[in-house]
């Protein structure tokens, strides 16, 4: 029963509660910290739960002194509280169910974000450029920080790839479903005769992974250092500061180029290369799950075509839920919540479909 879980969560809440304020627990710090954490991702469904039950308490007492009531005035009013409380109860339900849903571990991570050129050369190239200052745009909005990792410029401004991360509370919960092949239907400026061209980007969001989490063994590892290039002669470092690191056993392959220090650069390609591992093995560990526990959104592969950005209609289409938006400016400029929280809404509903009926 629903009710039984929601008692052990609270019975746990009270236990970490007395747990924290232990001076003999707070003198070990990391494991003070990992209850401060476990206490607080249990606070928002303790503190649901509690206005659940005031709000059964209100609506019984309620519907008690409804019956008891002659006066018509009095007994209107109270009809209209039972209807307010019946329905916030209902909400509440709805509410409770999604926060008991299983959590995943990485969505208050920080992220790298990957955005590569795909079909359609120059224009791909420039789209990716779109996406870059898309999401950069959101940051802003959501107050999170971006960093740029690596990049690989064009001549006319667009981007063969850029690796970027986002670092701020639950950014990966919301920019995971941002994974897969974006398309572009639009005019180029090369374009004389007006004919709409079709490009596209591809987008990879990997969670920054601890170092518990990814170990890497250092005989695992090649390392270049070569000297950085930039655009048109800007920002060419003279020394060999860039660096490329080779994970041999995989064959992946990371670059970075964007600080003047090649320790710094290897240490962001360090953190890069761990979080693509870190997504190899979920890919390999979610290809063994069957199909129909898998979610029908935001499910990461890169070959999905999930989202079309059409600019003669000014329209954004997500293919995956179906939903099209005619505001097309204002998405590019970062104004994407909308599509997101209706992605986040779709897995919702897509794992409440999985664990079935639960009834209070």
């Amino acid at each position: 029963m629903m009710l039984d879980r929601l008692e052990f969560i609270q019975n746990k809440y009270d236990e970490l509660s007395v747990m924290i304020s232990d001076p003999s627990i707070m003198a070990n710090q990391n494991e003070w910290r990992k209850l401060c954490k476990e206490h607080a991702d249990l606070e928002t469904i303790v503190t649901k739960y509690n206005e659940y039950k005031k709000t059964i308490e209100d609506l019984k007492d309620n519907k008690e002194m409804l019956t008891a009531e002659d006066d018509a005035e009095m007994r209107e009013m109270l009809q209209e509280e039972v209807k307010s409380l019946s329905n916030r109860k209902q909400e509440l339900e709805n509410e409770i169910q999604i926060l008991l849903l299983p959590k995943d571990p990485n969505d208050d991570k920080n992220v790298f974000v990957e955005i590569r050129a795909g079909a359609g050369g120059d224009e791909a190239a420039l789209f990716a450029a779109n996406l870059f200052r898309m999401y950069t745009k959101y940051a802003e909005k959501e107050r999170w920080k971006v960093e740029i990792m690596s990049s690989n410029e064009t001549d006319i401004g667009g981007f063969k790839e850029v690796v970027f991360m986002i670092k701020g509370q639950g950014a990966y919960s919301k920019l995971k479903y941002e994974s897969g092949v974006h398309r572009v239907q639009r005019v180029p400026d090369t374009e004389s005769s007006g004919r709409i061209h079709t490009s596209t980007a591809t987008v990879a969001v990997l969670p920054e992974v601890d170092d518990v989490e990814i170990e890497i063994n250092e005989k695992d590892l090649k390392v270049d250092v070569f000297r950085a290039s930039g655009n048109g002669g800007q920002c060419v470092n003279t020394t060999d500061s860039a660096v490329r690191m080779t994970h041999l056993p995989t064959g992946i392959v990371v670059s970075c180029q964007d600080e003047k220090s090649q320790l710094k650069n290897k240490e962001k390609a360090l953190k890069v290369l761990k979080a693509r591992l870190y997504e190899q093995a979920e890919r390999e560990r979610l290809a063994g799950i069957a199909e129909d526990r898998k979610s029908q959104v935001g499910t990461g592969d890169r070959s999905e075509r999930i989202r079309t950005y059409n600019y003669p209609q000014g329209r954004i289409t997500d293919h995956r839920i179906g939903l099209t938006l005619y505001k097309l400016e204002t998405f590019l400029n970062g104004d994407i919540e909308e599509v997101i929280n209706a992605l986040i809404t779709a897995d919702q509903a897509e794992k409440m479909k999985a664990m079935g009926n639960v009834e209070f």
